[in-house]
């Protein structure tokens, strides 16, 4: 069934086999070929091995499917941004939150279509939204600012390194900065080149005057003692900054020190109240922020802790941190999005949670929780979906199709009455007898056996598999069977008659009545029954035909034995040993 193939593809994808997952997702499209859901997870499979082209087909369908529908936007975003068209990523992205403005994920995922189109090689400067330095605003501008003495300062400025982040979302407001000389030293670092700033030419416009009013000789020395006296104190500035921002990271790391000291003894508001301490001192360590998202998880404040850890992947990305503490944040994510959870619609956020976490990091914790919220999720579609009233009404419309000999089409009402009830024995044991009428005897074996198990006192579950056992050959399983179903109902007509045909055909077996093709393919189906195999590896019974051919006496003493006897009428059965 597709929800069985799609269970299975989900697995394999969780496990990270996602060619299996695509296999699985491709037979349940097979079941089901106008469900979005199975696009859309194949298209993440593909993704996930890096054939973005497929990925972008099944992004497509899926959208085509289901155009309100924000996750097909998010699938088609991510297999553009894989196949480097950036601009048709921002249009998907863009469509997504038309449909769900609030939505993390599509967030997320515009802003790195962004920023991947405005640091792309072979820029078009004639594009609108486009900028010649789109470049120079890249990931690597913080690191460039930090390293560099000249501009390393200003990145303790809170102003300045908001002004620079607004240009990294959008280096075309550059013109809004020239007058800034902090902005041009720092568009000089970055590309990699002097620019003159208005304080330079105010400099050398005052050297010029200077020059006419003293000789050269005086101006000469004056300059030297000026370039003396300049150094030092540069460097002096350097170094202070420098000693301050090991000073702030050192604070920084006993606040979190005492946070943890804290979060262990339960003192979860000076816990908080430590870990901001922490962020203000240092906004370079994420940990700061998965920590106090932590925390109010522990309170029960799952909003604020959402909201932590959206900033710790936020931050994290633009620091390049650890892939695995951005895991940790997506995690912790998924754990407050359970938590919140009230019915099945709201596991799907914490799910894809958990999933975003594992393609960062595969951690055992992580796929764990995985699992169990799509257990959760499973076990409360079933609640929710949970109708006796409704399933009896389904499983009257089976039998009446089944009246019909409409088979297949009893079939889908039995199924959904099983989906309705899934503790109804009698919907299992029609099924069962649909399945058998059409050939599928495995299945209605199945469902034979599922009735006998929710009622083990329900004679017709015992027919249903006694007629499937019958069918498949297995004379003397479908003999227990019917003979298991008389001690329920000893007058049961059915079960009766069952009995008489197995014992018929066990008979003609032991009377050598078999023809030739009958004895072949009862034979070959013998060798592969377990219990058969089982008897004849056995040394004892190996003995016991031995002495059936050579030894006469022998073999009657043998036969004395209920439990050799009753192996050897198996044998008899099956055709591998025959009586003349």
């Amino acid at each position: 069934m597709a929800d069985e193939a799609k269970a299975a593809g989900n697995a394999a994808f969780a496990a990270g086999n996602f060619s299996d997952a695509i296999r699985h997702f491709s037979d349940a499209i097979n079941l089901s070929p106008t469900n979005h859901v199975l696009y859309s997870n194949r298209s993440a499979a593909y993704a996930s091995l890096n054939n973005f082209s497929d990925a972008l087909a099944d992004a497509k369908k899926t959208v085509e499917i289901k155009p309100d529908w924000s996750k097909g936007y998010s699938r088609l975003g991510s297999a553009f941004i894989g196949l480097r068209d950036y601009v048709s990523a921002i249009e998907a992205y863009k469509k997504g939150l038309e449909i769900d403005p609030t939505n993390e994920g599509l967030k997320s995922g515009l802003s790195d279509a962004e920023k991947a189109a405005s640091t792309r090689p072979g820029f078009d400067p004639t594009r609108p939204g486009s900028s010649p330095f789109g470049d120079a605003f890249g990931p690597e501008m913080w690191a460039k600012l930090t390293a560099d003495p000249s501009t390393r300062a200003y990145m303790q400025q809170p102003d300045f390194v908001n002004m620079m982040r607004e240009l990294q979302k959008n280096p075309n407001n550059l013109n809004l900065y020239l007058k800034d000389p902090r902005f041009m030293q720092s568009l000089g670092v970055l590309l990699n080149i002097k620019l003159s700033t208005r304080g330079n030419e105010d400099k050398e416009m005052f050297e010029a005057q200077s020059e006419r009013k003293r000789p050269a000789e005086e101006e000469q020395v004056n300059v030297k003692e000026k370039k003396r006296e300049a150094e030092p104190m540069q460097e002096e500035v350097e170094v202070s900054e420098e000693k301050e921002a090991r000073e702030r990271k050192a604070k920084a790391q006993k606040e979190k020190e005492a946070g943890n000291v804290a979060y262990k003894k339960k003192d979860f508001e000076n816990a908080i109240k430590c870990y901001s301490e922490a962020v203000e001192l240092d906004d370079t360590d994420i940990s700061f922020l998965t920590n106090r998202a932590a925390v109010y998880l522990e309170m029960g404040k799952f909003e604020e802790c959402i909201k932590d850890c959206d900033k710790a992947v936020e931050r994290g990305r633009e620091l390049r941190s650890d892939f695995k503490m951005v895991a940790k944040a997506l995690t912790r994510k998924g754990t407050a999005l359970v938590k919140m959870a009230k019915c099945s619609r709201d596991y799907e956020p914490a799910i894809e949670t958990f999933q975003k976490a594992l393609t960062e990091h595969r951690n055992p914790d992580t796929l764990k929780k995985l699992n169990d919220a799509e257990k959760a999720k499973k076990d409360l579609e079933q609640q929710e979906y949970f109708d006796p009233k409704i399933a009896d009404e389904e499983r009257e419309k089976g039998n009446e199709f089944f009246k019909q000999q409409k088979y297949p089409e009893a079939i889908k009402q039995y199924t959904e009455s099983l989906r309705r009830n899934p503790k109804d024995h009698k919907a299992y044991s029609n099924r069962a007898a649909c399945y058998t009428k059409l050939g599928a005897l495995p299945e209605g074996l199945k469902d034979a056996e599922k009735c006998i198990e929710l009622d083990p006192t329900f004679a017709k579950g015992y027919t249903r598999k006694g007629a499937a056992q019958f069918l498949m050959k297995d004379y003397d399983k479908a003999l227990e069977t019917y003979e298991a179903g008389l001690k329920h109902d000893p007058h049961n007509q059915e079960l009766l008659d069952g009995v008489k045909r197995c014992v018929g055909q066990i008979n003609k077996a032991s009377r050598g009545d078999l023809t030739p093709e009958e004895l072949k393919e009862r034979q070959a189906k013998a060798m592969q029954d377990p219990e058969i195999q089982n008897i004849l590896q056995d040394p004892v019974m190996r003995q016991v035909l031995v002495d059936l051919q050579e030894n006469p006496k022998a073999s009657q003493e043998h036969m004395k034995n209920p439990l050799v006897m009753n192996k050897i009428q198996k044998l008899i059965s099956s055709g591998i040993v025959q009586i003349k």
